[in-house]
């Protein structure tokens, strides 16, 4: 007990480090920007009193650190500033783009788990047979396919020529649960790598726990083997695919920009590519500490989930 408590005093401390990193690194790369910011950010014919607004709403005028000071002060109490496009808090544009993005990923990760678990079992327990060797085929088949190109397959089959499916959300609104219809090719895109690489992790993982010593022991016991497969070697067989997944859901929070852009989905990907076109340094200063936040608290659990079942593996502090 003393040391889980140690350890994961260790991943806070080292997760607070790196939350103040991300900060401090948003915040550098927006003071790196080449020439006057503000020229930079009003585009190629620059008006001057635009300029000078620019310049007043991110306070260039005032030194460096004062302005980081203040912005990490807003931050603390859930201020992420204005935008420069449309004088809106840039909380409203988090907060509005979170929700479709937040539902795209609950509803992969609720079908990735099961299905990814599932095939990677399957495989292991049929290890050199032929569905083994089928699913480890197609696995690995479609994961070499691109989002881009899978996506483009999919509307191009079944909403263009079978008209099963709309191709995008453009004219649903931000309500999609309300039409699940429009959710469907999305979330078979956002599921077709990520089931490929778990189930590998999860059939190698429990490839090399049923060839483990205490696995050879309970068998000789007369553990029954479904008993040896799902309550010894599982849980032994998760930790590298804990990691995986908290790197999915990570990718899948952080705006899934090549999925939101194809089917038009007002998430968090189509609210960055927005404030890069319109070059809001606010929102998209807003969107890269939330998005490293999220990797920072993604993989916290993942350690302590790896840790958990498979405490032997030393996972790093």
């Amino acid at each position: 007990m003393n040391s889980l408590r140690s350890w994961l005093a260790r991943r806070l401390l080292l997760g607070l480090a790196q939350t103040v990193a991300v900060v401090l690194l948003v915040f550098a790369l927006t003071e790196a920007l080449p020439g006057d910011a503000a020229v930079a950010l009003a585009g190629d014919d620059p008006d001057p009193r635009r300029i000078e607004q620019i310049r007043a709403a991110m306070d260039l005028d005032r030194p460096a650190l004062e302005r980081l000071a203040d912005w990490t002060g807003g931050l603390l109490h859930g201020d992420f500033g204005t935008s420069l496009a449309s004088g809106r808090p840039v909380a409203e544009y988090l907060s509005a783009g979170f929700g479709p993005t937040l539902l795209l990923a609950a509803l992969t990760v609720a079908l990735l788990v099961p299905i990814s678990v599932g095939l990677g079992v399957l495989a292991a327990r049929r290890e050199g047979g032929a569905l083994d060797r089928l699913i480890s085929s197609v696995t690995l088949g479609v994961y070499a396919v691109p989002e881009f190109a899978f996506g483009v397959l999919l509307v191009t089959v079944f909403a263009l020529r079978l008209d099963w499916l709309p191709p995008t959300a453009v004219g649903y609104g931000t309500d999609l649960l309300a039409h699940p219809a429009v959710l469907v090719l999305p979330v078979l895109v956002l599921l077709s790598r990520p089931v490929c690489s778990i189930s590998r992790l999860v059939r190698a993982g429990m490839i090399d726990a049923l060839a483990a010593p205490y696995a050879a022991q309970a068998r000789r016991y007369g553990v029954s083997g479904a008993r040896v497969c799902y309550a010894h070697a599982l849980p032994n067989a998760v930790a590298p695919a804990a990691q995986q997944l908290a790197r999915t859901v990570d990718w899948l929070l952080c705006g899934v920009i090549v999925v939101e852009a194809l089917f038009i989905i007002p998430g968090l990907g189509t609210v960055l590519i927005d404030a890069v076109a319109a070059r809001d340094v606010p929102v998209v200063q807003g969107l890269a500490v939330i998005f490293g936040l999220l990797a920072v608290v993604l993989n916290l659990a993942a350690d302590l989930v790896a840790h958990r079942f498979a405490p032997r593996t030393g996972v790093a502090a």
